[in-house]
């Protein structure tokens, strides 16, 4: 791949091996997705001993289509929905011949320059799973993973848990009534036009997914009905000839003035209710945006046909709310995903209803040395935001930062949480949203704060203790 950057945006390329400190604390990162290699490459860089362990054979995790991990939702037509400058590391640029919102199989090959860039893919053992974590008697976390060296068993300080959250689908419970006589798959499952080739389609969600399997049906199936149980605003990706989330506000503004914005973005996209799609019942910006360049026009050419919740099925048929109904070959369930961790005890760690309150999204109030890397649905790109987290965990695990006492840390959590409740509607889907830009300059100010507070405690206990 020709790799074209900004010279003066990249960092230099790491060209041999960074030297380990072994007097430091050891972690454990899981998963080599995008978040687990922010997460390996702070840690490497910045020296700390660690493991990282993938389940597959390759890094990128959902970007991978067809990753034999078993884990990707990748699909053919899979492009980004953050524009290229804004969803990228800040030190390794996309390429510049990049389009503004790149294909999956270009991200997938920016990872790889990532991780050969800085050198550190030897720091990643492949084909392992990691079957447990437990906490020891002393605080200090057991790991068990299953690969080609069998059984093994560890102990490390701190683990960094980035073993993503669209991977486990969640399917509508209860189930609708009726008995449904063709093919029903999740979104998570689908992979290409050859699922719905000649078929009538519907597909219940309307969420990024939902919308571009929609739109791939109403090129290539019989029919394309999309049910719709609550409405969303359906952005444009561009705004005034520029990517839309480049046109932005400074980070410190207040939220109504950030939400503006958004009900600007809304109006100039149009209103997809004009057209039979469910009216949203919020205001734009409480939900995670939604956005495609073809699902409006095609609603409008009744080349997709809106429809509200599901009421019931019967063997081909899809009746819904409204008294309307449907031929169905093939229901798509784009009804989201379960943040689970199947190697965390759930007396351990229990996301009831996807609600796992992290301080600023990754320490664990109750767990020190539990961190989430990358457990955001942030408006906007996740990398960026696991990119900070992963340098902010650098920064403990080398004593350049200090984390407040514990009882500080739980009522912080309390009232982060509180406030991203208060700002975004209330579903699953949303118990994780955070707003990007605002969230960055937030953790950037802490970071500051705890520096301040390591070198006021310089004297005291090593960065080991401070874990636990």
């Amino acid at each position: 791949m020709a790799y074209m950057v900004k010279p003066r945006d990249l960092a230099p390329a790491v060209t041999s091996p960074v030297p380990v400190d072994t007097t430091l604390p050891r972690a454990c990162v899981i998963g080599a997705g995008s978040s687990g290699l922010a997460a390996a490459k702070a840690l490497y860089l910045a020296g700390v001993p660690f493991d990282c362990f993938e389940q597959g054979p390759v890094v990128g995790g959902n970007w991978v289509y067809e990753n034999p991990n078993g884990q990707s939702a990748c699909y053919e037509t899979l492009e980004i929905n953050t524009s290229c400058p804004r969803m990228a590391f800040s030190d390794f640029p996309m390429p510049e011949d990049y389009p503004d919102y790149a294909m999956h199989h270009q991200v997938r090959d920016y990872f790889e320059a990532y991780v050969d860039h800085f050198g550190f893919r030897d720091t990643i053992t492949f084909n392992t799973k990691v079957e447990a974590v437990t906490r020891s008697a002393t605080g200090t976390w057991i790991v068990r993973t299953s690969g080609p060296a069998g059984l093994v068993v560890r102990e490390y300080d701190a683990v960094l848990v980035a073993n993503g959250h669209h991977w486990d689908a969640r399917w509508p419970e209860p189930a609708y009534p009726g008995e449904f006589g063709g093919e029903q798959m999740h979104a998570h499952d689908y992979r290409s036009a050859d699922d719905l080739r000649g078929r009538h389609v519907v597909v219940v969600g309307m969420g990024n997914s939902a919308l571009d399997i929609s739109v791939e049906a109403a090129r290539v199936a019989r029919s394309s009905t999309i049910s719709v149980r609550r409405g969303q605003w359906v952005l444009q990706k561009h705004l005034l000839g520029r990517p839309s989330d480049q046109v932005g506000l400074p980070s410190w503004m207040p939220w109504w003035v950030i939400r503006a914005k958004f009900e600007l973005g809304a109006f100039l996209s149009g209103d997809v209710s004009k057209h039979g799609v469910p009216k949203p019942d919020h205001r734009p910006g409480q939900s995670h945006p939604v956005q495609s360049v073809r699902f409006r026009d095609l609603v409008k050419e009744g080349k997709i046909t809106p429809r509200p919740a599901i009421d019931r099925l019967d063997r081909r048929t899809v009746h819904f709310a409204d008294g309307t109904e449907s031929p169905a070959d093939l229901i798509v369930w784009a009804t989201g995903y379960r943040v689970t961790f199947p190697f965390l005890d759930r007396a351990l760690v229990d996301p009831q209803d996807n609600d796992l309150p992290l301080w600023k999204r990754m320490v664990h109030p109750d767990l020190p040395g539990l961190w989430f890397i990358g457990l955001a649905q942030p408006v906007g790109a996740v990398m960026p935001i696991a990119e900070a987290q992963s340098q902010w965990a650098a920064e403990i695990l080398t004593g350049r930062y200090a984390l407040p006492d514990q009882a500080e840390v739980r009522s912080r959590t309390r009232a982060d949480h509180q406030r991203n409740k208060r700002r975004f509607y209330e579903s699953e889907r949303h118990t994780m949203e955070v707003d990007f830009d605002r969230y960055l300059w937030d953790l950037g100010r802490e970071r500051k704060r705890g520096a301040r507070r390591a070198q006021e405690r310089r004297t005291a206990a090593p960065a080991a203790g401070a874990l636990r």
